[in-house]
């Protein structure tokens, strides 16, 4: 079943409910299904509703299932890197990584791989900004150094 049926299904259950909503039995029944539909939304969103900011990028696996966030992402102006399998298009992908979007393997050896790449980057931007703060560090006593010399 496809999302949209799904949720066409989810509609016309609560439009069922609200016009039988005669008894509180019905009203329990409703709040149920109506519990369960956040539920669903806060696993599937819950993550979106934390960040505070856009993302600098975003990974996709499969282009053809997730063409929603790739045109949301094209829209903002966030890059994509996307595993890109045959069956799928990619337009719309700034960064292709041909693979296998159906295969566990694949996508397992891919992730670690992408995974390790980011952790190495943010040690190294660390890194940089540290030496930078020593060598302002640095600076300013030379600075202060050669005033005294001065005086």
């Amino acid at each position: 079943e496809s999302p949209e049926e799904e949720a066409s299904e989810d509609k016309q259950d609560e439009t069922e409910l609200l016009a039988e909503m005669d008894s509180p039995e019905k009203i329990d029944e409703l709040m149920k299904l109506l519990m369960e539909k956040k539920a669903k939304l806060e696993k599937v969103l819950g993550g979106i509703s934390d960040l505070t900011r856009l993302p600098a990028a975003i990974f996709i696996v499969d282009v053809k299932k997730e063409h929603i966030a790739v045109a949301e992402a094209r829209r903002l102006n966030i890059p994509v890197f996307a595993m890109v399998d045959t069956n799928s298009d990619p337009d719309g992908v700034d960064f292709v990584i041909p693979a296998n979007d159906d295969a566990f393997k694949s996508i397992s050896v891919i992730t670690t791989a992408l995974g390790q790449a980011i952790e190495e980057g943010l040690i190294e931007r660390k890194k940089d900004k540290d030496d930078k703060e020593t060598s302002e560090e640095l600076d300013q006593k030379k600075e202060i150094d050669s005033k005294a010399e001065v005086e």
